[in-house]
């Protein structure tokens, strides 16, 4: 059980580095989201390049803070009964969710996620809009890579969850 226990540690720290990391990223999102706003309603011109970094930034935000989000649990949570359980039944709760749910979720998405990656690379993929982002294939890499580590964070939240429920 120590090597497991090891395990969900090492997880937890990849992600919570790649959290702090991504953090950075946002303060990048506001100072071109500024930018943008600046441009359009000041000098009242826009770029599409600007627009399309813009949610390119904002994707690559969500899909790799999930698995930080989910180490801190502070995803949004819609429930009646769970904050009023015990510790070991939100453990239950946790494990069964992270096995039927998460782990087969993320795994569907990885996997049908890698063709479209590689088609995206082996064609060199840009934005069909001039003046675009190029190298469309790069904010799609992000999906299976932020799947992946949201995947590792709910192996790591399903082996804390099964200590809590194995524990006396």
């Amino acid at each position: 059980m120590l090597i497991i226990e090891r395990l969900a540690e090492l997880i937890d720290a990849v992600n919570e580095r790649v959290g702090l990391w991504v953090s950075w990223v946002s303060l990048g999102l506001v100072v071109v989201v500024f930018l943008d706003v600046v441009m359009r309603y000041v000098f009242n011109n826009s770029f599409v390049f600007v627009q399309e970094l813009e949610w390119h930034m904002f994707g690559f935000l969500f899909l790799f803070g999930a698995g930080y989000t989910l180490l801190h649990d502070q995803h949004v949570r819609v429930d009646l009964f769970y904050q009023k359980y015990r510790p070991k039944t939100k453990a239950w709760v946790n494990l069964l969710g992270v096995v039927f749910f998460l782990l087969p979720g993320c795994l569907l998405i990885i996997h049908v996620s890698l063709p479209w990656v590689m088609t995206a690379y082996n064609i060199g993929e840009v934005s069909p809009d001039p003046g675009g982002v190029p190298a469309r294939f790069i904010i799609k890499g992000c999906v299976p890579a932020g799947f992946f580590l949201l995947m590792l964070q709910g192996l790591s939240l399903g082996i804390n969850s099964l200590k809590t429920v194995l524990s006396e």
